[in-house]
């Protein structure tokens, strides 16, 4: 390996969910294990438009120059809920790979119940959001992009507890990848924390 090899710096990037954010618990437990015991690793968890078409963009343009950086070295995804979505779809055009967390892998199904809306991200500010037909529309698009065999190597985390997504759904559409699916649990799933080291493994010592 040469010298330049060894300077380059992995990359983790983790996604939240739908009107979530970069301070989520998940994403500072993550954060926080990588502080601890792999500081080598980059640690980004950018903020996720609920506009579809404007969360892709950003997604990729961000993906686009990590990759163009010379100091940048193998890069890793983590997603939670949509955020799971969105690594997918990374996933799948960058060949990566990807620990997927509660993952939404049909969320144009319930976009419509948001339509029309005044939405505010969970965790407060003063920002609003109001989808549209429109972004239903671009989410069907970007469903239908992900086709099997999936290119991308993952690892489902789900818990059959969770309340918000059918984790069934989940460990159809992962089928073939590693999967750990748990009893009880919740939507957050529950002792996320016991996972963060074996999830920066996966995605950097496979």
């Amino acid at each position: 390996m040469s010298y330049s090899e060894q300077a380059k710096r992995p990359l983790l990037i983790y996604l939240h969910g739908f009107l979530s954010s970069p301070q989520s618990f998940k994403c500072r437990l993550m954060r926080d294990c990588l502080i601890a015991d792999y500081p080598r690793i980059i640690f980004c968890a950018p903020q996720i438009s609920p506009y579809p078409e404007t969360a892709r963009q950003a997604l990729v343009s961000l993906l686009e120059n990590f990759r163009s950086d010379d100091s940048c070295g193998p890069i890793g995804l983590v997603g939670s809920s949509l955020g799971g979505f969105w690594a997918t779809y990374l996933a799948e055009h960058y060949r990566l790979p990807a620990a997927l967390v509660n993952p939404a892998v049909n969320p144009a199904r319930r976009m419509p119940e948001y339509v029309g809306q005044t939405l505010r991200p969970y965790g407060g500010g003063t920002e609003e959001y109001r989808l549209t037909p429109a972004d239903v529309d671009t989410m069907h698009r970007l469903e239908a992009g992900l086709q099997h065999p999936l290119r991308g190597r993952y690892w489902l985390l789900a818990q059959r507890g969770d309340e918000t997504l059918d984790y069934r759904e989940a460990v159809d559409f992962y089928r073939g990848q590693r999967q750990t699916v748990e009893d009880g649990g919740d939507h957050g799933f529950q002792g996320f924390a016991r996972y963060c080291k074996p999830i920066v493994e996966f995605l950097f010592n496979p």
